[in-house]
């Protein structure tokens, strides 16, 4: 028996690890086309992008590791049910708790995992992303403008500098601000440094020039000594700011939140932060019974399965969301209406196995 569980855990294992490595690569793509529009601009080097990227780690890692958990269950029961291998060790005199007994400890696992990830790995991580993006935007800005050619990497901004005193100085600065469709400005300064500003945008601190303000067919001149201007990179910042709260800083924030919106939205990931490695333990029993009812359809029905699943249970998540949104229902029945439907459901259809 020993045997069985111990080849049963690596292949659960191996498959394990390449689903995860899989389904990240595929989630990945789309934050990295984002990333790739905020930082270009800036003239972001690979090495950077490659830092990010493992920064975003954490975040996808919530949502990959219960899908690679189910995903490998049913592609290795699934594939011992087609090898009539769950029929002989059953035969044999083995219970179907027995036989799922390698499933449980990897969905133990899981939870601890992503329960990691949720409490203190993700945070972590989000916060070092921001403060990261923020010291590649700040310092490579500069570098990316190069002499007498205009730049628009900052939305609705056209940059044109002269001369650059140091790497991170610019001189004889000339602006056309455009944000304000009906408030077009030029500005012209002496001397220009780039710094870091929250959100993943960056400022341009200017010395010694004017601001030009157009309103229709009048014109307002300025004069500054000192002046911040506020750029607005393209595309959006790379993290939400709650996603660099602890569970016990959401709560704290939810507490004194002003609005009822910004209460909900904290009070929602705060219940993420549980139900998605809660999940794992409800996908721990729903494997193998889903892998016996996919038949012999083998690991394409296996796969499209496991993604019917997931599909399920994330519309469910998203429509207790949305039910609490809209003051319909409760946070606490709303973020645990679809953990706790599939929950049921994962132990109606586990028991059914196991009187077989």
């Amino acid at each position: 028996m020993k045997i069985i569980h111990r080849t049963t855990i690596k292949d659960l294992l191996l498959t394990f690890i390449l689903s995860l490595a899989f389904l990240n690569s595929i989630l990945m793509m789309e934050k990295l086309i984002r990333l790739s529009r905020l930082l270009a601009g800036v003239g972001a080097s690979v090495f950077d992008i490659g830092k990010i990227i493992l920064y975003l780690q954490p975040q996808i890692l919530m949502l990959t590791i219960p899908m690679s958990l189910l995903l490998s269950i049913l592609l290795v029961y699934g594939r011992m049910n087609l090898d009539s291998e769950i029929v002989v060790l059953k035969a044999s005199g083995m219970s179907f708790m027995n036989i799922s007994r390698p499933v449980l400890f990897l969905g133990v696992f899981c939870f601890l995992a992503t329960l990691s990830v949720s409490f203190y790995v993700g945070p972590r991580s989000s916060v070092i992303l921001r403060e990261t993006i923020s010291e590649i935007i700040t310092s490579r800005s500069a570098m990316a403008l190069e002499e007498g050619t205009f730049n628009s990497s900052f939305k609705d901004v056209v940059i044109v500098v002269k001369g650059k005193k140091s790497a991170d100085i610019l001189e004889d600065i000339f602006i056309y601000d455009n944000r304000k469709k009906d408030e077009p400005k030029v500005l012209m300064a002496k001397q220009g440094k780039f710094f870091a500003q929250e959100g993943g945008n960056v400022g341009l601190y200017l010395t010694d020039g004017y601001i030009n303000i157009m309103r229709g067919t009048s014109t307002t001149e300025l004069f500054f000594e000192k002046y911040n201007m506020i750029l607005n990179l393209e595309g959006e910042a790379a993290a939400p700011k709650k996603m660099e709260f602890t569970p016990s800083q959401l709560l704290a924030q939810s507490n004194i939140a002003e609005t009822y919106k910004r209460k909900v939205a904290l009070y929602l990931e705060l219940h993420r932060r549980f139900s998605l490695p809660a999940v794992c333990l409800v996908l721990a029993f729903l494997g193998p019974p889903l892998a016996l009812a996919s038949g012999k359809s083998g690991k394409l029905g296996g796969l499209a399965l496991g993604l019917f699943v997931f599909t399920l249970y994330y519309s469910l998540l998203i429509y207790g969301e949305s039910l609490v949104n809209a003051n319909k229902m409760p946070h606490y029945l709303g973020a645990w209406l679809a953990t706790t439907l599939m929950g049921i459901f994962s132990w109606v259809m586990f028991r059914k196995a196991s009187l077989r």
